[in-house]
């Protein structure tokens, strides 16, 4: 991490889930085939994710987080972005916002991220507890960029889950609600206005209006999409596209592993979706390679 580096770097802080397509084993390659240099800074380590999997192997390191970052910091270490996902404990939500402060005192231009993985189909994790879910609320207030699905943004607000139908009007009014949490900016995933078409939705504080990026809603459930999509997203910022070039870089790259996923034969969803053959499409999207 010496002078000259170029790469634009990036700490993320997220599960590592040993089986099952999702959270470092996704944000990992995804980021670096974006041509960004990735530090991870795991929150625990599990045998599988929690999705459809019976009694995975759980590994809390609460108590590794801070030294681990505190080492790096007394290595010299410098990131231009720090991406937060799941969070396994109360006390972790307190240590990731020590963490955003020390490295936003080395770098004050760093971009804080956080994904505040809660949730998905109107309920929360069972993993997850009141307290924690309150102390999501106050990281978000934190980051510079929030990028909730639309469980998560609905329980941030306070607010009962709305199934059905979420078009860009009711986009916008909750894009709202989270700019007034503290964030800079967020981005609503799981924007689905009818059966047909699935994205999300973004804003800036100031902004006179959201902006809507849509596709093709592709049938199923895939464990990683959130993972895929956020980890897309911050490396398509990094790379320079403003905050909607990168929403529909996300978008395009997450609905083509969903496609990956849902075409492949006799393939178990519950090991994650199938990214891998998707990433020289999004790093054409994001860096421009074919001319």
């Amino acid at each position: 991490m010496g002078e000259g580096f170029e790469k634009k770097r990036v700490l993320a802080i997220h599960d590592l889930s040993g089986a099952g397509k999702c959270s470092l084993t996704v944000v990992l390659p995804v980021l670096s085939a974006l041509g960004c240099s990735v530090s991870v800074l795991p929150t625990a380590l599990l045998s599988t994710h929690t999705g459809g999997f019976r009694d995975p192997v759980y590994r809390d390191l609460t108590g590794d987080m801070l030294p681990w970052a505190e080492h790096w910091r007394r290595e010299g270490a410098c990131f231009d972005a720090v991406y937060s996902g799941f969070l396994g404990s109360a006390a972790q939500i307190e240590i990731v916002r020590e963490i955003f402060g020390m490295f936003r005192e080395v770098n004050p231009a760093v971009r804080i991220v956080v994904d505040p993985v809660m949730g998905d189909g109107g309920r929360l994790y069972k993993t997850y507890t009141k307290e924690m879910a309150d102390g999501m609320a106050r990281l978000c207030a934190a980051a510079d960029l929030i990028v909730p699905n639309t469980t998560e943004a609905y329980y941030l607000l306070g607010e009962p889950y709305r199934a059905g139908p979420c078009g860009a009007a009711e986009a916008e009014r909750v894009l709202r609600g989270l700019l007034a949490l503290g964030p800079r900016a967020a981005v609503l995933t799981g924007v689905q206005p009818d059966a047909e078409t699935l994205g999300a939705s973004c804003m800036a504080r100031g902004a006179a209006k959201a902006e809507t990026v849509l596709s093709a809603c592709v049938p199923g459930r895939y464990h990683g999409t959130g993972d895929a999509y956020a980890a897309a997203l911050v490396g398509a910022l990094l790379n320079g596209k403003s905050l909607s070039e990168s929403c529909g870089c996300a978008a395009r790259f997450t609905a083509a592993c969903c496609r990956e996923t849902r075409a492949a034969e006799n393939y178990d969803t519950r090991w994650g979706i199938l990214f891998e053959k998707c990433l020289p499409f999004v790093m054409n999207d994001v860096l421009s390679l074919e001319k």
